[in-house]
């Protein structure tokens, strides 16, 4: 259905050669069980895609593909219009400027001082979306991104950016987490960002996020949080920010303790923001609801159903050296 085997032979020959084998394996499976008709409308959307070459690429706060559109603008922007909605971005395609949901931007430059150097490093990227922040972390100088990411229209966008760029070392994987085969222990760097609180279990979360980290790797999280003391987290019965799928909101110090217990060290908060509007709004490539929907409209501390603003948290840890993990009983 869609080939992933240029990612394949990237990752040959490199530290990410042993999932060559379990990864063609699972896709081959995947396509076997496949049952979505939404992803033909979403493949048929994508073969509309105009042949325009790119004359070169900016991977930038607007991740922008350049060169001349002809006549070919109305059917680049209608095509890219089937894909809506655009939830990460911003990206430029030739002339058309896609204003994504998610100011995404905002969020990169809050991470991207505090990373060890991503300058030759095999990265995965859990919850990718579109990939937006793999074209950030290439930018950055890593040699491999693997964004993983179960939400079929992710993964068309991705392959509509790649349409053009042509990067056979930044894919965006129809799969979770928890579908990969566990304990790889092949990734420099793994990033988790807004999928922590969307697990019903975030400490088994964390213990594959380490399983896929080689010894010494670094763990990139960014979560939602509460203010509190240590061993405290909210747990929303029902809605969070109109959110139906939200588990576990932990203090910082609590989530620190949970990276303790699951094996990290050298963790450390770099940064905790309260999301805005003008990071999380609608625009005409998401229209609809958005952040101040899920606010309340007299207090915007709190959420529509009363609980306390999204603030997000990001922490680094490391895996330790395998001769250090004995002491947690955890391999």
């Amino acid at each position: 259905m869609i080939n992933y085997l240029p990612f394949i032979d990237h990752i040959r020959n490199t530290r990410l050669e042993p999932w060559c084998e379990p990864l063609a394996a699972q896709l081959q499976q995947t396509w076997d069980q496949l049952n979505d008709g939404n992803l033909a409308r979403l493949l048929t959307a994508l073969e509309t895609l105009p042949s325009i070459s790119a004359n070169s690429v900016e991977l930038d706060r607007v991740v922008t593909i350049n060169g001349p559109v002809g006549d070919a603008g109305a059917q680049l922007n209608s095509a890219l219009k089937a894909l809506m909605p655009w939830r990460k971005g911003p990206f430029r395609f030739f002339d058309i400027d896609i204003d994504a949901e998610w100011r995404c931007d905002l969020k990169w430059d809050r991470i991207a001082n505090h990373l060890s150097d991503l300058r030759g490093r095999h990265v995965l990227d859990v919850g990718s979306g579109n990939g937006y922040y793999g074209w950030r972390m290439k930018a950055a100088g890593a040699a491999t991104v693997a964004g993983i990411d179960p939400s079929w229209l992710s993964v068309v966008q991705h392959l509509a950016v790649n349409r053009y760029i042509k990067d056979p070392s930044h894919t965006v994987l129809p799969f979770t987490l928890e579908s990969l085969p566990p304990n790889l222990g092949i990734f420099d760097t793994v990033f988790s960002m807004g999928v922590l609180y969307h697990r019903r279990s975030p400490l088994d979360h964390l213990a594959e996020l380490r399983g896929a980290l080689r010894p010494g790797g670094e763990l990139v999280l960014e979560t939602l949080v509460i203010q509190g003391q240590v061993g405290e987290s909210l747990v929303p019965i029902g809605r969070y920010a109109r959110m139906n799928n939200v588990w576990f909101l932990p203090t910082v110090p609590t989530l620190v303790q949970w990276l303790e217990k699951m094996g990290f060290e050298n963790i450390r908060l770099v940064d905790q923001s309260t999301t805005s509007t003008d990071e999380q709004r609608p625009s005409d490539w998401k229209p609809g609801q958005s952040l101040a929907d899920y606010l309340n409209p007299e207090d915007p501390s709190l959420t529509i159903e009363g609980h306390p603003a999204p603030i997000r948290a990001l922490i680094l840890a490391t895996r330790p050296e395998l001769a250090r993990l004995k002491r947690y009983h955890l391999d």
